[in-house]
């Protein structure tokens, strides 16, 4: 391993936003997080399921009304044909 080419490291604070602060090593000076696992809702049991107001129903709205036009449309391009057909049939 070369010689005096690795950063040195520290013994440092971390601070937490929930205002938990433990010691650890890094090269950085000083650490401020915004989660640990003194606040995060994992380590907690305090977890909350957060509603996206229904993003999967939206979605599945969506698709039956694409499906609704796919089928109107295949059912107005079935009706065109065989009135085509007779129109082309019929010598005039």
């Amino acid at each position: 391993m070369k010689q005096n080419i690795h950063p040195k490291t520290n013994l440092i604070n971390v601070t937490c936003a929930c205002g938990n602060a433990f010691q650890t090593i890094s090269t950085a000076a000083e650490m401020k997080v915004e989660v640990c696992s003194e606040c995060h809702p994992f380590f907690t049991g305090t977890q909350r399921f957060v509603d996206t107001t229904g993003r999967v129903e939206r979605f599945k709205a969506k698709l039956e009304t694409q499906k609704k036009v796919a089928e109107a449309a295949a059912a107005t391009k079935k009706a065109a044909k065989p009135a085509k057909a007779q129109a082309e049939s019929k010598p005039e």
